[in-house]
Order: structure tokens, then sequence, then C-alpha cells
């Protein structure tokens, strides 16, 4: 049987990351409130027909790297985030010999529940 992913993580492998994937989400939270804040103020200046300036666009390139940079932790673990304003992520894993995702919310103080990979949060069940 082919797998669309490489690593599969069990409950307790995905628990011990949840600390580091708080984080993370954290700041992927907080630097899409920056970016959009910056997009507005660049949409403004182009509406306008002013000139942005080369630390405005500089900041601009910045917040996006360090976006990508959060990401990469999660594309390197092969970790899906869903929905980044719930704070939805899913977790390659086996279940009864299929691969599945076991499926975590920011709110949740535990993984409680799994999803066959083409369910999607619709589809969870409780472990």
């Amino acid at each position: 049987m082919t797998h669309r992913y490489r690593k599969h993580y069990s409950r307790d492998e995905a628990r011990a990351l949840l600390p580091q994937i708080r984080e993370w989400l954290g700041q992927l939270q907080h630097l899409r409130q920056k970016l959009t804040v910056q997009d507005q103020r660049i949409g403004q200046l182009l509406k306008t027909g002013k000139e942005m300036g080369g630390e405005m666009v500089n900041n601009w390139i910045r917040l996006l790297a360090e976006t990508k940079g959060v990401l990469e932790q999660f594309r390197q673990r092969e970790i899906q985030v869903k929905d980044l304003d719930r704070g939805l992520i899913d977790f390659p894993a086996i279940i009864g010999g299929r691969e599945v995702f076991l499926c975590w919310e920011q709110e949740e103080d535990d993984i409680e529940f799994w999803h066959e990979i083409d369910a999607g949060y619709a589809g969870r069940e409780r472990l």
C-alpha cells in the first residue's frame, strides 16, 4: 500500500509537539496581522500614487520571509495547517492499517480526534 506521507505520527508523538505547534501558530497569527496592516498601507499608497519607499517594502518582504520560515517548520514535518484562524492542524498517522489524519484544534487540550485523509473536519471521529 502506498502512502501520501513519509512521516506518520503516533498520538504521543503528535501530543509531544503541541507546545511547539502552539508557539508556531501564535507566530503565524501575529505575522498575518502585521502583513494585513502592511498590505493596507501599501494599498493606500498605491491608490494615491505615492512612493512606498524602501523601508516599507523591505519590512513587507521580511514579514513574508518570517511567515515562510514558520510554515517551513510544518512542511518539513509534513504537518498540515488546515485553518490558521482556528489553529486547525492535521498530523498524518496510521490507524487500523490506513493512512489518516490525527486532527487537533488550538483550543483543544489534547489530540482526541482523527479523520480520513479526504474527509476533512466534518468527518472527525473520536480516538
